[in-house]
C-alpha cells in the first residue's frame, strides 16, 4: 500500500480502576486500525478505535467512545526524536470531545547494553469538558528489548 504499514484488531477495556473517579466500572470491547509510514527520519501515521461497554457496573452510565490518534514524529541519528500528536476521544453518550494535542521529546540512552527512551511532553486541551483540565505534564521512561 505504498509504504504505509496498516494493522487492525481488537481493543477491549476491563474495570480494572482502584477508585470509580478514575475508571468506567464497564468491560468493553472494539475494532482498533492503524496506519504507519515511515520516510527517513519521519514517521506519521493514524491509530482508530471504538470501545463500546457490554458488562459490568450497572449503576455507571454505558460507554461508547471514539479514539482518533494522528501522529507525526522527526527522529535524529542522535537518539533523539521530537513528536506532534492528539489523542481525540469522542463520547457518543456525553456527547463530548476531549482533544488533547501533545508535542514530546524523547532521548534514548543506552546503560550498559540496556537501551531505555526518557520522554517529556506537554499536553495543552484544546476542547475538553467543561470540568476538564486545560493542561498536561507527562514522563515516561521505556526499557526497550531489541532483537
Amino acid at each position: 500500500m505504498g509504504g504505509w504499514i496498516v494493522g487492525v484488531g481488537p481493543v477491549f477495556a476491563y474495570p480494572a480502576a482502584t477508585h470509580d473517579a478514575l475508571g468506567t466500572g464497564k468491560w468493553g470491547a472494539g475494532p482498533t486500525a492503524v496506519l504507519v509510514k515511515q520516510s527517513g527520519p519521519w514517521t506519521c501515521g493514524l491509530l482508530a478505535n471504538h470501545v463500546q461497554s457490554f458488562a459490568g457496573d450497572h449503576d455507571r452510565p454505558d460507554v461508547s467512545t471514539t479514539l482518533i490518534q494522528p501522529f507525526l514524529s522527526y527522529n535524529w541519528k542522535t537518539g533523539t526524536s521530537v513528536s506532534l500528536n492528539t489523542e481525540s476521544t469522542y463520547d457518543w453518550q456525553g456527547h463530548q470531545w476531549s482533544v488533547p494535542i501533545n508535542f514530546m521529546v524523547q532521548q534514548l540512552l543506552i546503560f550498559g547494553k540496556q537501551p531505555i527512551a526518557f520522554q517529556l511532553g506537554y499536553r495543552y486541551y484544546a476542547e475538553k469538558p467543561e470540568d476538564g483540565p486545560e493542561w498536561g505534564l507527562r514522563f515516561a521512561v521505556t526499557f526497550l528489548f531489541p532483537k
